[in-house]
């Protein structure tokens, strides 16, 4: 069984955000999502690649709503949503020949997309979180490092916090307490503000922090785009933005505010091809 790793939401390796992509057999007989190996195993796999995300594909009977099913799973945990390594998919069955044009994912999130636009880059098909003001909760300023501006729950559609900071520099600088940020939200900490230059290429930057799952920081996340695109183009009043994200390893998310779809696109590279040789 192959295993490769793949390098999201930049177009040069060894940037970006990394993420395991398995593809697994699939039969005629199988009809649903519930057809993977068992959970402890690729809980085991995902450990063992030891990125933020390792994603599992299988292919799905033709005529469905989907091609093929996807989970994620963390270090240490599965979960709801994740962009990067939906992309590092994408990018995967494109470049293997195993797809072409729309790929459409049954996900625990619904079915999602990713499209191959003539550029190279993929689109990818995202529900927008939804956005409620709350107060800041109590040790968060401390716990990041920084005085806040503004949090946003995003509630149930991603899990975690948005937090305004007072400008990039700020967002850039970050360095946080880890453990204390855990206790904070339920998946993550999105920190974020606008770009101090619009003229460099991009519209706001962020970073996100997710040590309750096992991911101090993750290094360019699409899901958490998903709850910035939203915020940001009713700041700056444009639908299509372009946001910057990272610590060590950084790289663009294009954003595409379209209601309660959001439209995020971007680059990837394959930068490992193996065997994967203990089976389920």
């Amino acid at each position: 069984m192959r295993i490769r790793i793949v390098d999201a939401f930049t177009d040069r390796p060894f940037a970006g955000n990394p993420a395991g992509v398995v593809l697994l057999p699939g039969g005629p007989e199988d009809t649903s999502p519930a057809g993977f190996p068992e959970d402890h195993w690729l809980q085991r796999v995902a450990a063992e690649v030891n990125l933020s995300e390792t994603a599992f594909a299988r292919p799905l009977p033709p005529g469905g709503e989907a091609d093929w099913a996807l989970r994620w799973f963390t270090p240490v945990a599965e979960v709801d949503l994740c962009g990067h390594a939906t992309l590092a998919t994408a990018h995967v069955l494109h470049t293997s020949g195993r797809a072409t044009g729309t790929v459409r994912f049954a996900t625990r999130s619904g079915v999602l997309t990713a499209t191959a636009e003539a550029d190279g880059t993929l689109a990818m098909d995202f529900p927008t979180s939804s956005l409620t003001p709350v107060p800041a909760p109590g040790g968060l300023a401390e716990a990041l490092g920084a005085e806040v501006v503004s949090v946003q729950d995003t509630a149930a559609h991603i899990g975690d916090l948005l937090v305004e900071l007072a400008d990039e520099r700020t967002v850039r600088g970050l360095a946080p307490d880890h453990p204390r940020l855990a206790a904070l939200s339920d998946r993550g900490i999105i920190a974020t503000a606008a770009a101090e230059d619009p003229g460099r290429g991009y519209d706001f930057v962020s970073r996100c922090f997710f040590p309750a799952l096992g991911i101090d920081e993750d290094p360019v996340t699409g899901s958490a785009h998903t709850a910035l695109a939203p915020f940001w183009s009713a700041r700056l009043g444009r639908a299509e933005l372009t946001g910057f994200q990272g610590g060590s390893r950084t790289g663009l998310v294009r954003t595409l505010l379209r209601g309660e779809r959001t439209v995020l696109t971007g680059r990837a590279v394959t930068v490992i091809d193996g065997e994967l040789l203990t089976g389920p």
